[in-house]
């Protein structure tokens, strides 16, 4: 399918990154992988380069590209089979807050480190007891002078144990569950945040997850963001692109999976001749490629609406919800192809596997998804 979202900047971008994948990202995989951790070395190198934040203004330290920049990053690291290192966590997702509801004081403190990979950055929502329902987080920030005393705890933490910047949701008072919660950026030192083991996890290897406690952990009230009580509108307001984000992972996935499956059943026989050459087999990858090709038509478009600043909550929830059930099934089907070797940790695809499964639970669950739709609906 031939997609008309790139410009000749974006093509070159690509170039530039996909030689970066080849030199700075797939020797280290495995390593990374063992360790549960992405080196910080490798975070510098791409700030460096210009792959992190590449839509931030120039005057603010970034390339003055878009968020097809960013979409780029994230579809060339699926290609390598590269799940764990979140640079659109920091990227896209994280760094957009201090962006948009930043104070000029804020982004010159910050955002320099966050373009040049100093500063790698979190965000604190989900806890122990409270996942996609965000209002009913039980962290609080209490106003003590100039600073906010935290307490609480948060878990399944992307980027927490490297995190030199948490953007952190805690109440901070007031009857409305939804206007009770504010925004903190805690820098790592701070006395009072610790920051657990990494968690073990079934897929995502190389990506650092800890889980984060605050035990009267004092934050300057300098480092709150946005006004008291506004936390969860902006989230809200930022939950669309994250939601995009995921999607984009799952399509470039699902599209690397069905490519490398299409070449192995080619040359892989069975009774005498290539296992492409079975019924079977070009029927399920008929299915699987058809799919593929419907989520890209939907996606590109809706890239393009939000690129022009559209209010697309319901068609991001749709796109969350239907690319990542659909990676689900393509990945699946094609790992069968791969018999034994498919259970190998060696082989990419089963990778793929693992690391898709979480596609349906993180930015909201799958079954969140359909509630806002049905919303948006206006059931």
């Amino acid at each position: 399918m031939d997609r008309n979202l790139f410009r000749d900047d974006h093509d070159h971008f690509r170039r530039s990154f996909r030689r970066f994948v080849e030199v700075e990202i797939k020797p280290y995989q495995e390593a990374w992988a063992a360790a549960g951790v992405v080196d910080r070395a490798t975070w510098r190198r791409a700030g460096e380069a210009g792959f992190l934040c590449p839509w931030l203004e120039p005057e603010r330290g970034g390339a003055g590209g878009d968020f097809i920049h960013s979409t780029i990053v994230i579809e060339e690291l699926a290609a390598a089979y590269e799940g764990g290192f979140a640079m659109s966590l920091h990227s896209d997702i994280v760094v957009p807050y201090l962006h948009e509801f930043g104070t000029e004081a804020q982004k010159a403190r910050w955002l320099p480190g966050c373009v040049s990979g100093e500063a790698i950055t979190a965000i604190g929502m989900t806890e122990p007891g409270a996942g996609s329902d965000l209002a009913s987080i039980a962290t609080t920030a209490v106003r003590d002078g100039d600073d906010y005393v935290v307490n609480g705890a948060k878990t399944f933490i992307s980027n927490g144990f490297l995190c030199d910047l948490c953007l952190v949701a805690a109440k901070t008072g007031g009857q409305d569950p939804h206007k009770a919660i504010s925004l903190f950026f805690v820098e790592a030192g701070t006395p009072g945040f610790i920051k657990g083991k990494k968690l073990k996890k079934m897929g995502l290897a190389s990506q650092d997850t800890s889980e984060l406690a605050f035990e009267d952990c004092r934050v300057p009230a300098a480092n709150r963001i946005g006004e008291e009580g506004l936390g969860f509108s902006m989230m809200m307001r930022k939950l669309q692109q994250e939601r995009l984000v995921v999607a984009i992972g799952a399509q470039a996935s699902a599209e690397q999976v069905l490519r490398d499956t299409i070449a192995y059943t080619q040359e892989r026989k069975a009774f005498g001749k290539p296992i492409s050459k079975f019924q079977n087999t070009q029927f399920k990858l008929a299915q699987c490629a058809t799919e593929v090709e419907v989520g890209r038509a939907f996606l590109d478009r809706l890239l393009q609406e939000h690129v022009a600043g559209k209010h697309l909550v319901k068609e991001c929830s749709m796109a969350k919800l239907w690319q990542t059930e659909m990676l689900g099934r393509v990945v699946d089907e094609c790992l069968q192809f791969f018999g034994g070797y498919g259970y190998m940790l060696e082989y990419p695809i089963t990778r793929a596997y693992m690391d898709a499964r979480v596609q349906r639970i993180f930015a909201g669950t799958n079954e969140i998804m359909k509630v806002i739709i049905a919303k948006q609906l206006g059931l």
